[in-house]
């Protein structure tokens, strides 16, 4: 999956579908594009940036929860990143490791 195809598909697709399973570049295209909008919102303007990071959090869950479903694991890990320091390190493993969605070349 390609750039602009993620963030289609995270953003008019299933922005709040917590169902199905997201391939490592789909989640991986979308996260770089929230951190990126992110960064380039708050050197702008602040408030836009934290309004931008709100709107974001609901479809990056769900990308996240299609993420974990495509390596056999309930959604509901994402929770790990509670707990402190170790919690991330977990869940990046968790959320890098190969999936059971077989990848077609394009």
């Amino acid at each position: 999956m390609k750039f602009q195809e993620s963030i289609e598909t995270c953003l008019k697709q299933k922005y709040a579908d917590f169902n199905g399973e997201a391939t490592r570049s789909e989640y991986w295209w979308f996260a770089l594009f929230v951190f990126a909008g992110g960064a380039v919102l708050s050197t702008i303007f602040r408030p836009l940036a934290m309004l931008f990071s709100l709107g974001m959090v609901l479809p990056h869950f769900a990308v996240g929860a299609r993420r974990l479903h495509d390596t056999d694991r309930s959604g509901w890990w994402l929770l790990i990143s509670f707990v402190p320091v170790v919690g991330w390190i977990i869940l990046l493993i968790l959320l890098v490791q190969p999936g059971k969605t077989p990848v077609t070349p394009t």
